[in-house]
């Protein structure tokens, strides 16, 4: 294992990446064939029902991320990063493909919603472990100066793979009968983004190792300090994953709420994820020029005070002109301080920790708000009454993130 690993090619960053963007992939593959889905693994008499179940196999997704936090991202400080993206990386190519070639219920009977449980419940579980190991060796792997630039790659696929994810959704859902979606388009959907884990496998495989021997063998006991920090970090993501995962379902706010068109609501989609692309890599370069702190407050800060503006606007005036725009705006400045966020906890970790505590941080934020950040905000908008529902549910969460955020010390020490 070497200290100073060797600059990364663009195909190595790639591969790095590659588990996040599958994440964000399959997360919208799996929301826009629901339904077909539904009728193929779960079918019942009622068609509520049926999605009901397919979505309730989905979030089981969650339940195992913090359990893949635990036990991957450890492994990521103990034998190595490169070893445990391995594991990570190729179980969630494994669980994708699986669940894509499960056959139907029509076929095999109960076992088809049995093994599509147990793959999504995998998938959850090497997710939850994926974070840790490829987020510390990208910061490990940076060159001086530009930490921020290459975690904030981790953000800039996962909008770039949602994208991906829109457009092989669309293209499908047009060329297709419904029956030919139910039986084998969502199938061919999923094995699309699957199609890149064995050359993402083969190029990891070839990666230098970032954590050196002598971090390995240190104590990876947490003090006071640590901990304290890890809660704090818990609720600053646990505030970007709200934001985040309630602005991935902008079209349906956009369709149900708004009652704007299917087209019009997936515009806002494309819209909010083209932004995301630009401004992550942005967020981490600024990161890296002003530091951590500045750009996590300033992005977030203003994130919070223009949520509500932004959701008011497009509940008064219900077209592309305000939703666009607002889709632009909030994914933008959303976009602009994730990395920041990630990267303070990271440089304020020892190496011998990075790995686990922060899959492990991680995962317990996206479980637990993030898996239910579009329940509790159609939860809100039926019981109020009111479009402005997830607005409030959203500032509210970065209001507490802010204030964690103004907890934590600044990790970068600038140029003159």
């Amino acid at each position: 294992m070497s200290a100073e690993p060797k600059v990364l090619s663009r195909p190595q960053l790639a591969a790095v990446v590659a588990g996040n963007a599958l994440e964000f992939y399959d997360f919208l593959i799996f929301g826009l064939f629901a339904i077909p889905i539904g009728a193929a693994l779960f079918p019942t008499k009622d068609a509520s029902s049926s999605l009901l179940l397919t979505l309730g196999t989905f979030g089981a997704g969650f339940l195992t991320r913090p359990l893949g936090g635990i036990v991957i991202g450890p492994l990521g400080d103990r034998i190595g990063r490169k070893p445990a993206m391995l594991f990570s990386f190729g179980l969630m190519g494994f669980s994708i493909i699986g669940l894509a070639l499960t056959p139907s219920y029509a076929t095999i009977g109960v076992a088809a919603p049995i093994l599509a449980l147990i793959f999504r419940l995998l998938q959850g579980f090497a997710l939850g472990g994926e974070v840790g190991p490829t987020t510390a060796f990208l910061m490990e792997a940076a060159p001086p100066g530009k930490r921020g630039l290459y975690v904030a790659l981790q953000f800039a696929t996962q909008y770039a793979a949602s994208l991906t994810g829109g457009v092989v959704g669309v293209i499908l859902s047009g060329l297709l009968t419904p029956a030919d979606l139910s039986a084998w388009g969502w199938r061919v959907a999923m094995l699309v983004g699957a199609a890149v884990v064995p050359f993402a496998l083969i190029l990891r495989s070839r990666l230098p190792e970032t954590l050196t021997p002598q971090a390995a063998q240190e104590s990876r006991r947490p003090d006071a300090k640590q901990i304290l920090l890890g809660l704090f970090t818990i609720v600053m993501l646990a505030s970007v994953t709200i934001a985040t995962y309630t602005l991935i379902y902008i079209n349906i706010f956009a369709t149900r709420t708004l009652g704007l068109s299917t087209p019009v609501g997936f515009g806002a989609l494309l819209i909010g994820g083209l932004s995301g692309v630009v401004f992550s890599p942005l967020g981490g370069r600024l990161s890296d020029r002003l530091g951590r702190k500045p750009v996590m407050l300033g992005a977030f800060g203003l994130l919070c005070l223009v949520t509500l503006p932004c959701f008011m606007a497009m509940a008064h005036w219900r077209g592309p002109a305000t939703l666009y725009p607002s889709a632009v705006l909030l994914s933008g400045l959303l976009a602009l301080g994730t990395p920041a966020v990630m990267c303070a906890l990271m440089e304020s970790l020892p190496p011998q920790m990075r790995s686990g505590a922060t899959g492990i941080i991680y995962a317990v934020a996206v479980s637990v708000f993030g898996g239910t950040a579009a329940l509790v905000a159609a939860w809100l908008t039926e019981f109020t009454g009111s479009p402005l529902a997830p607005a409030g549910y959203v500032s509210a969460a970065l209001a507490l993130g802010v204030l964690s955020m103004l907890t934590v010390r600044e990790t970068v020490v600038l140029r003159k």
